[in-house]
C-alpha cells in the first residue's frame, strides 16, 4: 500500500502533464485529486491524451481551503499570486508543499515587488520556504514542510556556475544568454509563442528583467559568489522542450584546466542527475525528456589578470526545471530515495 498521498493544483498544464505522468507511476505516493480550472469534471486525458486509460481521475476544481483535505503533500503548478492564496489556506496543516510559481523562491520582499509589480501578499512567509534546488540545498530540503522548486531557466545557469559559487571563484558580473523551447510559454498561445511564428524563429523577450535574474543572483551568493551580478538575456527557439545556457565569467588568472576540471567533476560526480561529459559538450537531445542536467566548463585566455571562463548547461525545462525537480524535491521533503520516478534518460532523438 501507497504511504502518501498527494494532490497536483493546476494539473492541466505542460508542467501538470510531466507531474502527473510520473506521480502516476510512483511506488508510494498515491495520487488521488488533479485541480485545474478548466476542464472540470473531464478526464485527465481530455487535456493530456498520453494519459488516455491510466487513471480514473477527473479534473476538480476546488476552493483552496479545500484543495489540500485528506492529502500529505500538494504539488503546486499555479500562477504565484494563486500559490500564496493556497498556502494561506492550510497555514494550520501538517501538509507539505511543492510549489512550482515564483510565489516564494525569492527571499527578499522588495526583489518579488520589482520582479512581479506587486508587494508581496504575504512576506513573513518567504523565510519559511526551502529554495528546491537539491544540488545546493539537499539537506534543507529533506524533511522540509514547504519548498519553492526553482525556476526553469534559474535552474539550468545555477547548475553552470554553482561550482564556481561553492569555490569562491564567482564575482563580479556574469552575462548569460539562454535557449528555451516552447512548452515553457505554458498551453495558451500568444501572438508570439504559438507555432507558426515560434518554428522558423529566434527572438529574445525581456532582456536583462527576466524574473529568474534576481533568483540565480540570490541564491549563488547564498552559495558564495560575491559582488554578483546576473545579466541575462533569453532566447525563444524553435523547439518544444529544453534549455540551453551559455554563460560567461571571469576567474582568476591562475585557475587552469586541470583545477576547473576538478571543481565540476568533484561538484557533480555524485549527483544523480548532473553529468559532467567529457567526450562531447552538453546539450539538449542527451536531456530531453528526463530529469538530467549537463554542464561543462571551458577556460579563455587571461586579460586584465582575469580569465574568461564560458560554462555550458542543458535540461530539460518541463522536468528538471520544473515538475521532475519538483518530484525530487518532494521525494527528498518525505523522506523517499529522491530518484524515484525520475531515473529515466528520455527518448533520444
Amino acid at each position: 500500500m501507497k504511504r502518501f498521498k498527494a494532490t497536483v493544483l493546476g494539473g492541466s498544464g505542460f508542467a501538470g502533464a510531466e507531474l502527473v505522468r510520473r506521480l502516476l507511476q510512483h511506488p508510494d505516493v498515491e495520487l488521488v485529486r488533479v485541480a485545474a480550472a478548466d476542464h472540470v469534471g473531464e478526464p485527465l486525458s481530455a487535456a493530456h491524451p498520453h494519459l488516455e486509460g491510466m487513471t480514473d481521475l477527473v479534473f476538480e476544481n476546488p476552493p483552496p481551503e479545500r484543495a489540500a483535505d485528506g492529502v500529505d503533500v500538494v504539488l503546486m503548478g499555479l500562477p504565484h499570486d494563486v500559490s500564496v492564496r493556497v498556502v494561506d489556506a492550510v497555514l494550520d496543516s501538517d501538509v507539505k508543499i511543492i510549489d512550482l510559481s515564483g510565489a516564494f523562491r525569492l527571499r527578499r520582499a522588495e526583489a518579488y515587488a520589482q520582479n512581479y509589480g506587486a508587494e508581496h501578499p504575504r512576506p513573513e512567509l518567504l523565510e519559511r520556504f526551502v529554495y528546491g534546488l537539491p544540488e545546493l540545498n539537499r539537506e534543507k530540503i529533506r524533511g522540509a514542510r514547504w519548498v519553492a522548486s526553482p525556476g526553469c531557466f534559474a535552474t539550468c545557469i545555477e547548475l553552470g556556475l554553482l561550482p564556481l559559487a561553492r569555490a569562491g571563484l564567482l564575482r563580479g558580473a556574469v552575462h548569460t544568454v539562454g535557449i528555451t523551447g516552447s512548452s515553457g510559454a505554458g498551453v495558451t498561445p500568444s501572438a508570439t509563442t504559438h507555432h507558426p511564428v515560434r518554428a522558423n524563429n529566434l527572438r529574445t523577450y525581456r532582456p536583462l528583467v527576466h524574473p529568474h535574474a534576481p533568483e540565480i543572483e540570490e541564491t549563488l551568493v547564498a552559495a558564495g559568489a560575491r559582488e554578483l551580478r546576473v545579466d541575462f538575456v533569453p532566447v525563444s527557439a524553435p523547439l518544444a522542450r529544453g534549455i540551453f545556457a551559455t554563460s560567461f565569467a571571469r576567474v582568476p588568472a591562475d585557475v587552469d584546466h586541470a583545477r576547473l576540471t576538478a571543481l565540476y567533476v568533484e561538484a557533480y560526480e555524485r549527483e544523480p542527475f548532473v553529468r559532467v561529459p567529457r567526450a562531447r559538450p552538453p546539450e539538449v537531445v542527451a536531456v530531453a525528456g528526463s530529469n538530467y542536467a549537463e554542464v561543462a566548463a571551458v577556460l579563455g585566455e587571461v586579460e586584465d589578470g582575469m580569465r574568461l571562463v564560458t560554462l555550458f548547461s542543458a535540461l530539460d525545462n518541463l522536468v528538471k526545471g520544473g515538475a521532475g525537480q519538483a518530484i525530487q524535491n518532494m521525494n527528498l521533503a518525505l523522506g523517499l530515495d529522491e530518484r524515484i520516478t525520475l531515473r529515466d534518460p528520455g527518448g533520444y532523438p
